[in-house]
């Protein structure tokens, strides 16, 4: 168990520390043009160290070091009331809302889609190829259009963002799916058939269980592709509340910090989300008797 976890642990932190190295590295190159300029101005000629702490403490750097985007975060979630506008954990709870929604709509109807492509050879040859050609067009084209039809029709909030969420999380869990519940071999199906067993019974006996690592898989890919939607269909609409919100006003006032804080949020999130559709894959397949892992 120590060996599992160590391997598992150990490369996670060194990409993690080469990650905060070349980040710090690269503020000081994306930073250094201004400070040399502010310091040209105020007639100043700091050291090499002063000049590069200098590039990690500007209040509105081009891009902020890693220290002011965790300063930011930790004040942001941890030193103000979770309910108030201000609060990291308030707009992570509105976007979280519209993901979950989306991306429970984009699961059934994943797995609605994969059962009638499986079991309907025609639906197989009129369905999938549209199905894969509407995953071509980028979302950032899709959800204004979404968002401004719907809000004609004096229907705003949390529909349209959880519709573009259904969007983009549909596809994973039904391509996923369908592969799932064609995966049985063929000797076991023709056992089945042996026991005269009716299409109802290998669905469910057969085809359902084979299609579960397959399902939950392809969901966690669903999942932070619903998140995404949520965060991009907030873009367009001009949300005071929300994840998108938070970048939106960002970049209106030249707030980086704020900005890759509210990143770091939206990151954080993902991975809470995938790690519970994880975690749910796990007990069902042990609740099954599959072996843990």
């Amino acid at each position: 168990m120590t060996d599992r976890l160590r391997d598992k642990i150990v490369p996670v932190t060194t990409i993690l520390v080469g990650i905060v190295l070349a980040w710090y590295a690269f503020a000081v190159v994306l930073n250094g043009p201004f400070q040399r300029d502010l310091d040209r101005r105020a007639g100043e000629s700091p050291g090499m160290i002063e000049f590069v702490l200098k590039t990690w403490a500007q209040p509105k750097p081009t891009l902020p070091a890693p220290h002011q985007v965790v300063q930011t975060f930790v004040k942001t979630t941890f030193m103000v009331k979770p309910w108030s506008k201000r609060s990291l954990v308030y707009h992570a709870w509105v976007t979280l809302s519209a993901t979950f929604v989306g991306f429970l709509f984009g699961a059934v109807l994943g797995i609605l889609i994969a059962v009638g492509i499986v079991h309907f050879a025609s639906l197989d040859r009129s369905l999938m190829p549209w199905i894969i050609t509407s995953q071509t067009i980028p979302i950032l084209a899709i959800a204004p259009m979404v968002v401004v039809v719907f809000a004609s029709i004096g229907i705003t909030g949390l529909f349209p963002k959880a519709l573009i969420s259904t969007y983009l999380s549909f596809f994973p869990v039904a391509v996923g799916m369908v592969k799932g519940l064609r995966s049985p071999e063929l000797m076991h199906l023709d056992l089945m058939h042996t026991y005269n067993a009716t299409p109802t019974q290998i669905f469910w006996k057969l085809r359902v269980p084979a299609s579960l690592p397959f399902l939950f898989a392809s969901m966690k890919v669903a999942v932070a592709a619903s998140l995404v939607g949520a965060i991009v269909a907030e873009l367009p609409t001009g949300a005071v509340a929300g994840i998108g919100a938070k970048l939106l006003s960002g970049s209106y006032y030249s707030q980086t910090i704020d900005i890759w804080a509210a990143l770091v949020a939206g990151s954080l999130v993902a991975i809470v989300l995938v790690s519970l559709v994880d975690l749910t894959g796990r007990l069902t397949a042990r609740a099954m008797g599959g072996r843990p892992q």
